[in-house]
């Protein structure tokens, strides 16, 4: 059967996953009476994600304005660009961290509120001396920071609530609104830039996204205690991660994890390589593609390009989601799943960006990169919804140590990226790049991930027995 404690309204995603057997609920409340809240919290989630992502394309697509009005060069714009992921890996453990401890709903509306001051104060940053250059740079990093702590909080809120038959496609819902908010951020701006200036766009996502962060306050936060009981003590794998594992035989057996230790440390680097490489090749694409179509199709409509990928990518999260959830409960294994989901997010999805390194006409380009970024979308089903399943317990923290390394691999390759374009005048350089990237990441993936529970077994905010 299946035991519940409600104290969350993430819990009712939970089903019984024994088919027959019977379930004993313990609550302190009636379930159903959760359910409305559930909704209400799925349907905001999901907003706050397209805002989240709308707050970050900002800057990418008004780089080519921001270029122009203030004389940068391709290093320039990388730099500008890079530094949000400078910001970026700082606090996505601390994010995690303290979802895990406290609950990841508090965390989420606090980054909301600053990344929401943070956009709209950009343009008065940008006019306010003759140093915009540092000072964009110092926003971007700002930005960074505030956003860093979001998705390790879906990732804590995920594990600790929904069962693993239901992880893959409730996450692929949440950070589909990632997609939807680039899709939102690049028709806003084909349609604002010529019209109202750049400085209109992030006047506009920055009043949007305070205004998501105050509905929240006032509808589900205000005078709700959402946090009926603390959580027991997570015991966090990150310090374990790295190091020699003959040397942490004693505490990892202490701790209650697996008994084979050197596996467990297989299992986690081998995750956290493959997010790694895919962070890497996926924010070379999202800061560069508005660049790369404005500059190599300069007649081109520019709502096409900055719609259509983005469009393609909300809807194959949602099916990469629905497939892999479907796939599991067919008793498949899930680590076959995982691996499986991985191949077309880094492998199918590198076919495509390699035809972008030839000559392509602009229709060609466009499908090419809609499928390229579709499918790295079932990446979600993959190595990201893979942290669940190796460690629930501290999944916010573990997912925020992954994601600080993929936004340290996305400093890197997106100011490498600039620097490559400046020098070599070529495109083909960084497309060849990013597919390099994702083979290494998607080998070392399928021969060393898995998907066994590596850390306690006896917690879980949602119970089966």
């Amino acid at each position: 059967g299946l035991s519940l404690h409600v104290c969350l309204p993430f819990s009712l995603f939970t089903q019984n996953a024994l088919g027959s057997m019977s379930i004993s609920v313990t609550c302190s409340v009636p379930v159903h009476a959760y359910r409305p809240l559930a909704r209400k919290w799925t349907v905001m989630l999901f907003m706050g994600t397209c805002l989240l992502y709308c707050a970050r394309m900002a800057m990418p697509i008004c780089a080519v304005s921001l270029a122009t009005s203030f004389h940068w060069s391709k290093i320039d714009s990388g730099l500008v660009l890079g530094g949000f992921f400078w910001g970026y890996c700082f606090t996505q453990i601390l994010g995690g961290h303290a979802s895990d401890k406290m609950g990841g709903e508090r965390v989420v509306f606090i980054s909301a509120v600053s990344w929401a001051l943070i956009t709209a104060g950009t343009p008065l940053l940008a006019h306010l001396g003759s140093h915009t250059l540092a000072l964009l740079t110092m926003a971007r990093f700002l930005m960074g920071l505030t956003q860093g702590v979001f998705f390790p909080s879906l990732a804590s809120l995920c594990s600790q609530r929904v069962v693993e038959g239901e992880r893959g496609f409730l996450m692929s819902t949440m950070t589909s609104g990632s997609h939807l908010g680039t899709l939102l951020a690049g028709g806003m701006g084909s349609l604002m830039l010529d019209s109202y200036g750049w400085e209109n766009m992030f006047y506009t996502i920055g009043f949007l996204s305070g205004l998501w962060a105050l509905i929240v306050w006032l509808c589900l936060l205000k005078g709700i205690n959402m946090l009926a009981e603390s959580p027991k003590e997570a015991t966090c794998l990150v310090q374990f991660m790295f190091f020699n594992p003959s040397r942490i035989n004693n505490t990892l057996l202490f701790l209650g994890f697996q008994p084979n230790p050197t596996f467990v440390i297989f299992f986690l680097r081998a995750m956290v390589f493959a997010h790694m490489c895919l962070s890497s090749s996926f924010y070379i694409l999202l800061s560069w593609l508005p660049t790369y179509f404005k500059e190599s199709f300069p007649h081109a409509t520019g709502w096409v390009y900055n719609v259509i990928p983005w469009l393609a990518a909300t809807v194959s999260a949602l099916v990469g989601g629905y497939i892999s959830d479907f796939l599991i409960n067919q008793r498949y294994s899930v680590a076959l799943v995982r691996k499986i989901m991985q191949f077309f997010a880094m492998g199918v999805s590198s076919i495509f960006i390699v035809l972008l390194s030839g000559a392509v006409t602009f229709p060609t380009a466009v499908i090419c990169i809609s499928a390229a970024v579709g499918l790295s979308t079932f990446s979600i089903s993959g190595v990201s919804v893979n942290v669940q399943d190796l460690a629930p317990s501290c999944a916010g923290a573990l997912f925020g140590f992954m994601n600080m390394l993929g936004a340290f691999m996305g400093l890197v390759s997106v100011s490498l990226s600039g620097y490559l374009i400046e020098v070599t005048l070529s495109w083909a350089t960084v497309f060849s790049l990013i597919t390099l990237v994702n083979v290494t990441g998607l080998g070392i993936f399928l021969i060393l991930g898995d998907a066994s529970r590596v850390d306690l077994e006896d917690y879980s905010r949602v119970i089966v027995i």
